[in-house]
């Protein structure tokens, strides 16, 4: 029997964690949405899809260009908690920064359980040394990377953050990345644990300890924007202020925004809506760095 089954679950934690039961209805509704809006934007001309960054069935990226050569870059990650979810689900979060002059790769990996979620972070750190290593061939500039996340994908995010890129490779730039927007992120995925969201990652303590964001500082000094939704539950709210607590100081700008009457699904809505402040306040963020 594995470790993680041995660990009772928690309803209290259940109900803080598990997305789905919050919002019944987002597969049929919100979902749909989301594949509509992308597959649209998926068909305009431009677009580079499905781009090997490695050998694996899901090392796969997306690269939606600006109209810029010099234009910065922003690199997302889907949530699903490690275990659900496809790049090709979100074009839509590509479609508003595009039209502000900001490309925007959105990144696959390999699920749970077919793999570790420490497996997930090591392949997403060897798409971006991909992406590095072959930004010219693509079209995109160098300067200005910005790496984003939702949920899951937040976690993946701020891990990149600790990165130190100069140790994976002699042609790697000691700070690679210029800055992070971090929404609604799963920082730490120890209480999972006690949740049945764990079935898929086969997590026990010490795994999900070990694979914490908060086990890994930031390797440099760039801002990171956190935000979170003003209708999500206490234990996102708590995951965002543990991580800035940790890692927050008068050098690193961590500044933290709530994105008003947001649940967990709604937050990507607002992240892809030129007209939300949120939007506008990841726009300026990523236009002043």
């Amino acid at each position: 029997m594995s470790a993680f089954t041995t660990i009772p679950l928690s309803a209290e934690l259940e109900a803080q964690y598990n997305m789905r039961r919050l919002r019944p209805g987002f597969e049929a509704g919100l979902l749909q949405e989301w594949l509509t809006r992308s597959a649209a934007f998926r068909r305009l001309p431009g677009a580079q899809l499905d781009v090997a960054y490695g050998a694996g069935e899901r090392d796969r990226l997306d690269y939606f260009s600006a109209a810029s050569a010099d234009a910065p870059l922003l690199i997302f990650f889907h949530g699903g908690f490690w275990q659900r979810g496809d790049k090709s689900v979100y074009s839509f979060v590509a479609e508003p920064f595009v039209a502000e002059d900001v490309s925007v790769v959105l990144v696959n990996y390999t699920l749970c359980p077919v793999v570790s979620v420490e497996d997930i972070v090591t392949q997403s750190q060897r798409a971006l040394v991909w992406l590095w290593r072959h930004a010219g061939e693509l079209g995109c500039s160098r300067e200005r990377w910005f790496v984003s996340g939702h949920s899951a994908g937040g976690h993946l995010a701020a891990r990149m953050m600790a990165t130190h890129w100069d140790t994976l490779g002699d042609d790697l730039p000691k700070q690679m990345l210029s800055g992070a927007i971090l929404i609604s992120a799963l920082f730490d995925p120890e209480p999972l644990c006690e949740t049945s969201i764990n079935e898929g990652l086969r997590l026990d303590r010490e795994q999900a300890r070990a694979v914490s964001a908060l086990r890994h500082p930031p390797a440099t000094d760039a801002p990171q924007l956190i935000a979170v939704g003003g209708a999500e539950t206490p234990a996102f709210h708590q995951q965002a202020r543990t991580y800035e607590t940790a890692f927050g100081k008068a050098q690193r700008f961590m500044p933290h925004y709530r994105i008003d009457d947001c649940d967990h699904f709604d937050v990507v809505q607002a992240l892809a809506n030129r007209r939300h402040p949120f939007f506008e306040l990841c726009r300026e963020f990523i236009r002043t760095r």
